[in-house]
């Protein structure tokens, strides 16, 4: 807001331009483009504008889950850098994890009372699919920074706070771990809490980033991160990042699958399958990655000449060591999930297929939880069951679990009498 502005006038014009998009879907034009898309985002997932923010981890497991989270070790640096902010009785400190799961939520007792009714707890769900509009939801699903001012969150209850969070990645594979976030009242809505926020993201990806580098003892090898995006990252072992375009990253993911080697033919084969693509083709896509990644690629047969680690390889060896939540807490999404090269839509499958079946026979109510709450597993009736059937009767969740399971039973009704498969309703709609 401009230095200028008048916050109740502000306030007063928003609030009627929400009224006026939830009862008719209209966004007025005074409220910013990021808010409106926003707000459409929340309305499509939300069945009202009135509701609490799910609380999914709670006691021994929000301890073990926000224990072993990446953000952990940079938790020092966010209460140095904004816990006194925080402490001043006017304002929280709150940290979530890439899927809106807040990890940890600091400050004056009284505040945190008052956040407390809203459910703004650690252990809740603040994506947008779960919270609405909100600074650390809308900030992880944009990934960049943003201020969220009073009647702007979707979320009526939200409206009485302002906040303003930015994203934190992997400084090495450039993947999203999180959001920090500084919620409070009306004064927040200015260029420095914006500025601040995203100053302390940058601070703890450059103490991430430290700290690798202070492990390494100048050996690492190469990683490929594929998981959940559509474009790879290949971080050297000198800490250089290498964008991946979609081809690219299909050439990279197959080729690391398979240490051998592959010929010329059976890379064509998994990339493009039966379609008649002349090798040249294939010849001039490997000529351009050789220039990104040098040495790296070697041929007859193609292979990676360098040991190369994979987020997909960490998902299967913890899945062997029967580490159901660590290979929960790797698995970042399905890989490639746009591709349609054979080879990598049979890597996706077999890697998301092994992880959903230890996560349905392990009766892990957290990893069930996890999983459900994921993008990908969202309508997945058989875990939303197999959950519902883990809970014990005294769960907060349990009431919003068998809801969504009823719901989701009654939509699949069709589906289930036809003898169809629940596993996988995301891709089939």
């Amino acid at each position: 807001m401009a230095g200028d502005g008048d916050p109740a006038e502000r306030s007063r014009t928003v609030r009627g331009a929400h009224e006026t998009f939830v009862s008719g879907g209209t966004v007025s034009p005074r409220v910013r483009a990021v808010v409106a898309d926003s707000w459409r985002r929340s309305a499509a997932a939300l069945p009202a504008a009135d509701f609490l923010a799910p609380v999914e981890l709670a006691d021994a497991e929000l301890e073990e889950y926000r224990g072993a989270h990446p953000l952990a070790s940079v938790m020092p640096l966010f209460r140095e850098l904004l816990g006194t902010i925080a402490d001043d009785g006017a304002h929280l400190l709150a940290v979530c994890d890439a899927s809106g799961r807040m990890l940890w939520v600091e400050g004056h007792r009284g505040v945190r009372s008052r956040a407390e009714a809203m459910n703004f707890v650690a252990g809740a769900r603040w994506d947008e699919r779960h919270a609405g509009t909100n600074a650390p939801g809308t900030a992880l699903a944009l990934d960049h920074a943003v201020q969220i001012f009073a009647t702007e969150h979707y979320n009526r209850a939200v409206q009485p706070w302002t906040c303003a969070a930015a994203p934190v990645h992997d400084p090495r594979t450039g993947r999203l771990l999180g959001a920090v976030d500084l919620t409070g009242g009306d004064h927040l809505a200015a260029p420095h809490s914006l500025a601040l926020v995203r100053a302390t993201a940058l601070a703890a990806e450059a103490r991430l980033a430290e700290r690798d580098r202070g492990g390494l003892g100048g050996v690492r090898d190469h990683e490929l991160t594929a998981l959940g995006q559509d474009e790879a990252m290949l971080t050297t072992p000198d800490g250089r990042r290498i964008h991946l375009g979609r081809r690219h990253s299909e050439i990279l993911v197959l080729l690391a699958g398979h240490p051998e080697g592959l010929t010329g033919d059976r890379l064509a084969a998994e990339l493009y399958g039966d379609r008649p693509v002349p090798p040249v083709t294939l010849r001039a896509e490997l000529s351009r990655l050789r220039r990104l990644v040098g040495p790296l690629l070697a041929s007859r047969p193609y292979r990676l000449c360098e040991p190369v680690e994979t987020d997909v390889a960490r998902v299967e060896r913890d899945l062997e060591a029967g580490d159901v939540r660590g290979a929960l807490r790797a698995y970042g999404g399905p890989l490639l999930p746009s591709s349609e090269a054979p080879g990598v839509c049979r890597a996706r499958r077999l890697t998301e297929g092994r992880l959903r079946r230890a996560v349905l026979s392990g009766g892990d109510a957290w990893a069930l939880q996890l999983w459900a709450d994921s993008r990908w597993g969202e309508e997945d009736l058989e875990v939303w069951e197999r959950l519902l059937a883990a809970l014990p009767a005294s769960a907060p969740q349990r009431a919003g679990v068998a809801a969504e399971a009823r719901r989701l039973r009654e939509a699949y009704a069709p589906v289930l009498r036809a003898g169809g498969a629940t596993s996988a309703p995301r891709r089939r709609r």
